[in-house]
């Protein structure tokens, strides 16, 4: 089933109405060599014999159209009946397939072949591509060339494919890609001119040719003279001749001044006035011409500004008055400022005691560090003068916690444990932190939701 499948696969492949280059030859000749050169295909090519079980089909470009190229197994020559099932693939594409048949000859006779084993197989299969354009590729030149062919050879070559005039051999080799090219231009031109032919002898070539009207306009016999503008002529008649005029380009100028030369691009500026050539490029800075913004008369102002500088410092209007104090204000001024800096130094470690982590204490717990005991009240102690309580021994009464609060006996706390787990549960499948928890997390996030749905409803659920 799997071998049906494949074969399918590959039958499927092939168009039967498309341009198309077959192969054929003996086993072992080159035939996947030329497919892989030409094609994309890359067929498996071994030194043995029945590499290629199947058709394998590749497809090339060739004057701006789509060719397949089709590679069948190797055949062998014996008769119809003893073929197998390897060999009858390619007897089968021969027989009805319209194609341009390439058949590969290995001069070299490296398959295991001879020559004249390859003629006479050519000959026993040539009635199966009938009306059928043929091309001869003599492989492995590189091997052996055909000059180096024996005359009995020769002699078999010439008579095999003189019989059939339609017949191009042309040599090539699929290791150096010696006349691989040559070989498919050929085969594809035969092909096209074969197709051409044949849409010529059908019946619909005569209503498209009685529609067909092609003009040839013929020749004039005037002879027609170039024409000469009457200026040109008198000038002719004259004898004037226009001075050849050498335009001297920058290379010869920077020649001739060597070190002097300086490159002037400003000198070829087309302009309506030539005096502003070499004017300044306006700077501009947001659309904003910046000359447009400069004050002209700005040295002018800023020398008339120095001198009134000048003149009030000569005034004396800049002298600081640190230079009038007497000597009694200075020492007022000097202990001001320490005063600010050691209040700056208060202020800021009373920020630090403020801001630490201490923990606030009780009355009580203070008076006992400080050692004050409590005293007691004179009319207690007479009382009761036996009685002499220490408060330094007295135990606190330890409160029970919360969860057992209330509560009768362990059995009992152990049940309100058990409750308080199981009510728990809930909580913590949504991820709430108690029952004080209010937080409600986003279950469809809308910048992971909105605008990815496809028909239907399209309001957020």
């Amino acid at each position: 089933k799997q071998w049906y499948q494949r074969r399918v696969a590959i039958t499927a492949g092939i168009d039967p109405n498309t341009r198309t280059l077959l192969l054929f030859g003996f086993p072992n000749v080159g035939k996947s060599s030329f497919v892989n050169q030409i094609t994309r295909a890359n067929v498996e090519v071994q030194p043995y014999a029945f590499t290629t079980k199947s058709l394998y089909v590749g497809h090339t470009d060739y004057q701006y159209l789509r060719w397949q190229v089709i590679d069948t197994p190797g055949i062998l020559d014996k008769p119809l009946e003893d073929r197998n099932t390897i060999e009858m693939q390619a007897i089968t594409a021969l027989a009805h397939l319209r194609a341009c048949v390439v058949c590969v000859l290995d001069i070299s006779e490296q398959c295991g072949y001879s020559l004249k084993q390859q003629c006479e197989l050519f000959d026993n299969i040539k009635p199966l591509f009938a009306n059928k354009p043929i091309i001869v590729a003599l492989n492995k030149i590189d091997a052996r060339k055909p000059e180096d062919l024996s005359q009995e050879e020769k002699n078999l070559l010439e008579e095999t494919f003189k019989k059939n005039a339609n017949v191009l051999v042309i040599p090539m080799s699929t290791l150096t890609q010696e006349g691989v090219s040559e070989v498919q231009n050929t085969a594809c031109d035969a092909l096209l001119a074969h197709r051409i032919e044949q849409k010529m002898a059908g019946n619909k070539v005569e209503n498209i040719l009685n529609r067909l009207h092609v003009a040839v306009p013929k020749a004039s016999q005037e002879v027609r003279a170039p024409h000469i503008p009457q200026g040109v002529l008198a000038r002719r008649v004259a004898g004037y001749v226009k001075p050849a005029e050498i335009r001297k380009l920058e290379r010869d100028m920077e020649l001739e001044l060597g070190d002097d030369y300086i490159l002037d691009l400003k000198k070829h500026y087309d302009l309506p006035n030539p005096d502003d050539k070499y004017d300044d490029i306006p700077e501009v800075w947001e659309g904003h011409n910046i000359a447009d913004f400069v004050d002209p008369d700005i040295v002018t102002k800023l020398d008339e500004l120095e001198k009134e500088e000048a003149m009030l410092e000569e005034a004396g209007v800049y002298e600081s008055e640190d230079e009038n104090l007497t000597e009694e204000q200075k020492d007022i001024r000097e202990k001001a400022g320490l005063i600010r800096k050691e209040k700056a130094i208060i202020r800021h470690k009373h920020r630090l005691n403020k801001h630490s982590n201490r923990t606030p204490m009780s009355e009580r717990v203070v008076r006992k560090k400080q050692g004050i005991k409590r005293a007691r009240s004179i009319s207690r102690m007479s009382q009761d003068e036996s009685m002499e309580v220490d408060t330094k021994f007295q135990t606190k009464k330890v409160k029970p916690g919360r969860d057992v609060s209330g509560l009768r006996d362990a059995k009992m706390v152990k049940e309100v444990r058990k409750k308080m787990k199981k009510s728990q549960i809930k909580m913590n499948q949504f991820g709430k932190a108690g029952e004080a928890d209010r937080h409600i997390a986003a279950k469809l996030p809308k910048h992971l939701f909105s605008g990815k749905r496809g028909a239907g409803k399209t309001d957020r659920r």
